[in-house]
């Protein structure tokens, strides 16, 4: 897992989104929340990207009804969102160069 490739924005928020087990339609708000209205997932968008995420094991299916699925994010999820977070962290560490060029 340490050598991960860097994860998309959507697959970011979505795992953020679901530190809280939720459904689509309250990951797309909270996922706008989390962003401060930065990002605006849309259903196409969320349910490929949730589709996939079930695939690597990053998140699981909790509950199913008529209308609603409901999801969770896993340990291995967890540990990649953690481990993205870290990621990026370093990133910001490392573009601090650019406040030295003022």
């Amino acid at each position: 897992m340490s050598e991960q490739q860097p994860m998309s924005e959507a697959m970011f928020y979505i795992l953020l989104a679901l530190l809280h087990p939720g459904h689509g339609y309250g990951m797309m708000q909270r996922i706008r929340e989390l962003s401060r209205g930065r990002i605006d997932m849309g259903p196409g968008t969320l349910y490929g990207v949730l589709s996939r995420m079930r695939k690597e094991g990053l998140i699981k299916l909790t509950e199913q009804d008529e209308r609603r699925k409901t999801y969770s994010i896993t340990e291995l999820g967890h540990r990649a969102l953690v481990l993205e977070y870290g990621r990026l962290q370093q990133m910001v560490r490392d573009g601090r160069i650019l406040e030295e060029e003022k």
